[in-house]
């Protein structure tokens, strides 16, 4: 029966070759959405966690619901303790400090408020390979009083590196503290929203500016973002007796969150118009296959071939064609995203970002394997109809188109 299968595919070359297209096409465009889709989680998650977030934050517990209105009760006193203390986990390349504080910026031309963060320039330098450096350059630890100024903070006051500004917060005591910096460089991040305000100073120079030595946050950079999970655990369970929130970047990327679930959706509904359409066309093709071989499907039973034969016959036929045409999808759509990776595909801005970026077409193999059984999955039961009428046909009725 599979021999003949066989033979009845070559013997129909323009029907077999149509079919074909359709389920190799199908499975290509489902490739190519897919890796498309999956390109846009992959860059803006490490775009979220290597611009500013990091894998995992560490602050005092309330700090994420009411330290903003009192930042100054949550320092942690000696963070340099807890820096050792976790530096040594598996898989945490770096562990830093950071200490927030909000306050006026002001030049000869006007002042801005904003959102300032105390960093470690080095350790932040290899964490943030998301974080665009519009002009200028990084901070270095060398630069204990320069200043990275987000675009639109930038934008707004006119300034660009080497221009000196003024930096005027409230310190923990009440009392106005002023401290001038050198602009070293402009940054953009994927948040318009966080470029407008943000400026970025060295540690050092944060808790001379608070009068302090303490930190807000324990940022940790982890080899991979797959252990995210594991190591935020692992933290949890050496900070145990501390009274801290150890939270990871998913829990903090409110805005990622919901950008996949708009794309899932979206490329769900794709998956369903493609499928739909593979089922149309092959059903259409089967149906007019099985039309011209009504007289062939009659003599079969003549000769003593039952119903259940011819149904397993056409079943075995679109089976072997879902098979070549699913494997010959997954072979043209990896070459075509090769290709079109080779060359990228320009992008423009996301919503809430300044800058555009390039997408590529990622290779997934749960992707690969999923457009697969859908091209394979799709044909066969396009199938099932047409070769459950042809094996139910009076086998006089069948005869007759032999005349």
């Amino acid at each position: 029966m599979l021999k003949l299968a066989v033979r009845n595919l070559l013997r129909q070359k323009a029907r077999t070759a149509l079919t074909l297209i359709v389920v190799t096409f199908g499975v290509a465009a489902l490739i190519l959405s897919g890796g498309f889709v999956e390109d846009v989680f992959f860059q803006l998650r490490e775009a979220t966690i290597h611009s500013r977030l990091g894998h995992i934050q560490a602050q005092k517990s309330g700090y994420s619901e009411i330290g903003r209105r009192s930042p100054y009760k949550f320092l942690l006193k000696e963070p340099e303790q807890l820096v050792a203390r976790l530096r040594g986990l598996t898989h945490v390349k770096e562990v830093m400090q950071r200490v927030e504080f909000s306050g006026l910026i002001t030049t000869g031309r006007g002042d801005r408020p904003i959102v300032g963060e105390g960093i470690e320039p080095g350790k932040e330098a290899r964490l943030g390979t998301f974080l665009d450096i519009a002009s200028g350059r990084q901070l270095t630890d060398s630069d204990r009083f320069g200043a990275l100024l987000g675009q639109g903070v930038a934008d707004a006051l006119g300034v660009a590196p080497s221009d000196f500004v003024n930096l005027m917060v409230n310190t923990p005591d009440g009392a106005l503290n002023v401290l001038e910096f050198e602009v070293i460089g402009v940054f953009r991040t994927f948040s318009k929203d966080y470029d407008d305000r943000a400026v970025r100073i060295s540690l050092e120079a944060a808790q001379e500016l608070l009068a302090t030595e303490g930190a807000h946050s324990l940022v940790f950079a982890l080899d991979r973002t797959e252990f995210t999970d594991s190591v935020a655990r692992r933290v949890e369970e050496a900070l145990s007796g501390e009274s801290m929130e150890v939270r990871t970047w998913l829990e903090l990327a409110d805005f990622y969150r919901k950008t996949v679930e708009l794309y899932k959706r979206q490329f769900g509904v794709l998956q369903l118009i493609i499928l739909v359409m593979v089922i149309l066309s092959v059903s259409i093709s089967v149906n007019m296959v099985i039309f011209e071989r009504v007289g062939e499907f009659g003599t079969q039973m003549a000769l003593g071939n039952r119903g259940t034969d011819i149904f397993r016959l056409i079943l075995k036929e679109n089976s072997l064609l879902s098979l070549f045409g699913a494997a010959a999808g997954v072979a043209l759509g990896s070459a075509l995203a090769w290709v079109i990776s080779q060359v990228g595909i320009p992008m423009p801005p996301p919503p809430n970002s300044n800058a555009g970026y390039i997408a590529y077409i990622r290779l997934v193999p749960s992707v690969v394997a999923m457009a697969f059984a859908i091209g394979f999955v799709a044909t066969v039961l396009a199938a099932i109809l047409p070769a459950r009428r042809a094996s139910r046909l009076p086998v006089a009725e069948a005869l007759k188109q032999n005349v």
